[in-house]
């Protein structure tokens, strides 16, 4: 029996909105990651970007569980020597609250080249409107 590697056709490929409001992080991140590998689909392969985009609306919303909100932080270092900066989720989600659902999908895809592909089909905005309507994007309900 021959292996089916399906054709890389871009015409395949399908736009999908999850509004994160009242969503749980971690939930909403592994059903983007799901979407952005095509794992939902038949002809999904390990090695090849088979995957859908999605749009996140109402990142602001999002919800964290326990104690995350004050006591999960964020680490980013600048390379320079006493250059680390930390924010917690209550900080992060003042300033930019679309990194806390990249940074938690960023962490379910794979950590090379197909990985960093993946991340360009995903797009979070802050508010309930995007301009990705001429896409004609299906509606899909967050993960409980």
């Amino acid at each position: 029996m021959k292996t089916y590697l399906p054709k890389n056709n871009l015409e395949q490929r399908k736009w999908h909105v999850i509004d994160a409001d009242g969503a749980v992080l971690g939930r909403v991140a592994a059903q983007v990651a799901d979407l952005l590998r095509g794992k939902n689909k038949p002809i999904f392969t390990p090695h090849m970007d088979v995957g859908d985009f999605v749009v996140v609306i109402n990142a602001e919303k999002i919800r964290v569980t326990g104690k995350k909100e004050t006591a999960k932080e964020y680490m980013s270092y600048s390379g320079w020597r006493g250059g680390e900066k930390y924010a917690t989720v209550e900080q992060l989600r003042a300033r930019h609250p679309e990194k806390l659902i990249h940074h938690a999908v960023h962490g379910m895809v794979p950590k090379n080249r197909l990985g960093r592909q993946l991340l360009t089909k995903l797009k979070v905005y802050k508010g309930a409107t995007h301009p990705h309507a001429a896409q004609l994007p299906a509606v899909l309900a967050p993960a409980k």
